[in-house]
């Protein structure tokens, strides 16, 4: 990678952007409410699913509330009648389940839920008729996924092996090889392996065994076939080596999938013939879009249906006539969705500013899908195609969407090295055309990431404080197809941060920036993003960084995913003369330069980037007595997982750039 050399203000960037039509600025917003704050955030209802009964005409969701007093998120699973949008609750009291799967009659669901103390989470069973709920598995270390049999006489369920037991004095042993793990691995993850149980009582029976880790499964329309997502072991940094096996229930055979791995389980068409997984269209994986494939059941070559596609694709739902496919994916700022016949060109559904979630889809070819619209949170929607508007079918975000709102807008202009960039745009609630405002960028994370126009609560809460947001897509983002998202690869910053900044340039030449007032920040890539622009470029006012990568050998060396680093950054940095290369593309190689005050922020818990690169970065502005604070959440994950610790994150960051735009504007006045 060629470093940076420049180190200049904000608005004199090293790239020019030559500015594309953009639309007009919104005029001053006639308020339909008041504006949003943080607290806000308890007001948000996810939704999650949804699964479509074999019928086609109901649905049921898991919806999701936060719950601030016992600090979790409760769950229900709510029935949705597709033709009238009438709901019911059916699992009132179970604030933690998830997960539900229609039986093939459609008689009973299937649903995860927490089970007497010490069994985790276990599979029940309810009947749709009326009746209570049944467990149906007792699974040591509870139940990961799980579907029904072709003939709903069993449940298929994956469940890890036990640890071996220690005995003697060796019970006070307990050390394990650690293997490709993160370093917060305290034992030797043990497999997860496929049980079959009757589900009117019965003995489980296991149908796979070994050191090999079972990360998913489908079960194919006759039941004879299930098709295995398999690792070659239970090591996190596996991943990259996931590879699909057929397993024939009759005769108990197996066959591989012949494609180079990873490759992700979808589903099977329901005519049975083929099987549709995703995989990337390159040699190193999630750095090329992710296209979907076809393996026949009955073996032979594989298909590559999305070829001329060139869209990081995730979703695939079939068609009832096994001839087609919905496939979804980021489509440069929205959320988009195509129908993909087996042997010709998709063609994009127009859905309007709806950005579509998962899908699923009846045997009449009417389509039920979650998604997000501009001005508006996740809610429930149905379309037939071809043939009628998309129908909201649930109102539960409605207290959001009659606020006021920042208006949403689509930046597109000619970037660095040939490419037509975008970015999405926040103008505050009741913004003046010919003010200046304060600029923030929220940068997204991946680097696969995508910034769209869907509904964003902490950037519309963000906007509710006077400010203009900009989310820029950066090379990497997996928006625009192969050779955008590729060009990230042994470029992780300097190439991206002409990106951003070409964006930025784009705003304050249009003249609606505050140039004494520009904030970056970003979580995980984006918060790797932050400390690189920190370092290269000056005039910022504040920045937050979360979770941030800062130095690539940790990653590789310590992280969930470890070694899948090494795809982007030309191989293991112990190889060869490798070593100088991580670090030239890690932030840590320029702290030093860093004059910005900056917010820290990471979980204590966090696998996918180590909380020691948090510690990095906070030494080295602390040592070079640059304003910072650094703030640590001791829970698990990439991000907190509760609603107490995310509104926490989120306060701390607004209340940051808040306080030093303050500063800056009183330095602007003299005062």
């Amino acid at each position: 990678m060629t470093v940076a050399r420049c180190r200049t203000a904000i608005v004199r960037v090293c790239t020019a952007a030559m500015v594309l039509p953009l639309c007009a600025p919104p005029q001053p917003l006639e308020a339909q409410g008041r504006t949003l704050s943080i607290d806000d955030l308890r007001l948000e209802v996810g939704i999650g699913g949804p699964a479509l009964s074999p019928d086609g005409r109901q649905a049921i969701i898991v919806r999701s509330t936060p719950n601030y007093d016992e600090n979790r998120y409760d769950q229900a699973l709510i029935l949705v009648d597709v033709a009238s949008a009438a709901q019911r609750e059916l699992t009132p009291h179970r604030p933690g389940v998830g997960g539900p799967v229609w039986s093939p009659s459609g008689d009973w669901i299937a649903f995860a839920d927490e089970a007497a103390e010490g069994e985790g989470r276990q599979v029940f069973i309810l009947p749709m008729h009326g009746g209570e709920a049944r467990q149906v598995t007792h699974a040591d270390d509870g139940v990961a996924g799980f579907d029904w049999s072709s003939d709903g006489a069993a449940i298929f369920y994956t469940t890890r092996d036990s640890t071996p037991t220690r005995e003697g004095e060796e019970r006070h042993n307990r050390s394990f090889e650690v293997g490709l793990n993160s370093y917060l691995t305290r034992a030797a993850p043990t497999p997860r392996h496929l049980w079959r149980i009757p589900v009117d009582g019965g003995e489980a029976e296991r149908l796979t065994s070994g050191r090999e880790h079972v990360a998913g499964f489908r079960v194919s329309p006759d039941g004879r076939t299930i098709a295995l997502a398999v690792m070659p072991s239970a090591h996190t940094g596996q991943r990259i080596h996931t590879t699909i096996r057929f397993l024939d229930l009759v005769s108990g055979n197996t066959r591989d999938l012949d494609a180079p791995p990873p490759a992700y389980l979808r589903r099977f068409s329901p005519d049975g013939r083929y099987l549709a997984f995703a995989r990337s269209q390159g040699e190193e994986p999630y750095f090329h879009p992710s296209g979907i494939f076809l393996a026949p059941t009955a073996g032979g070559p594989t298909i590559d249906v999305t070829a001329r596609l060139d869209r990081n694709l995730g979703a695939a739902a079939w068609l009832p006539d096994s001839r087609a496919m919905l496939v979804g994916g980021p489509d440069r700022t929205a959320g988009a969705m195509w129908h993909q016949p087996l042997d010709g060109p998709a063609e994009r559904v127009d859905l309007g500013d709806l950005h579509v979630g998962r899908m699923e889809i009846g045997p009449d070819s009417m389509v039920v899908f979650v998604a997000r619209a501009g001005g508006r949170p996740a809610e429930l929607y149905a379309v037939k195609l071809g043939e009628e508007e998309p129908r909201r079918l649930t109102s539960f975000n409605d207290t959001i969407a009659g606020m006021a709102l920042a208006h949403v807008e689509t930046v597109t202009w000619d970037g660095p090295d040939g490419f037509t960039q975008d970015g999405v745009l926040l103008y505050p609630p009741g913004y003046e055309r010919g003010r200046k405002y304060p600029l923030v960028l929220d940068i997204h994370g991946g680097p696969m990431g995508t910034s769209t126009e869907a509904f964003s609560l902490f950037t519309q809460v963000l906007a509710a404080q006077g400010w203009l947001v900009f989310s820029p897509n950066y090379r990497g983002s997996g928006s625009q197809g192969k050779a955008f998202q590729s060009a990230v690869i042994n470029d992780a910053g300097d190439g991206p941060g002409r990106d951003v900044m070409s964006g930025v340039k784009v705003l304050t030449d249009r003249g609606i920036v505050d140039e004494d007032r520009v904030a970056v920040s970003g979580w995980s890539y984006g918060g790797y993003m932050t400390a690189w622009l920190t370092a290269h470029y000056d005039g910022w006012a504040a920045a937050v960084a979360g979770a941030a990568v800062t130095d690539w050998f940790d990653w590789y060396s310590m992280a969930d995913m470890n070694v899948w680093a090494g795809f982007g950054l030309g191989g293991s940095p112990w190889l060869n003369d490798n070593a100088m290369n991580y670090w030239r593309q890690s932030p840590m190689a320029y702290a030093h330069r860093i004059r910005t005050p900056t917010l820290i922020l990471s979980t204590t818990g966090d696998e996918r980037v180590t909380v020691s690169q948090s510690y990095k970065l906070y030494h080295a502005l602390r040592d070079n007595e640059v304003e910072v604070q650094f703030i640590a959440y001791p829970v698990p994950g990439h991000f907190p997982p509760d609603p107490v610790h995310q509104r926490d994150v989120y306060r701390r960051w607004l209340t940051w750039i808040a306080e030093h735009f303050a500063g800056a504007e009183g330095a602007a006045n003299g005062t």
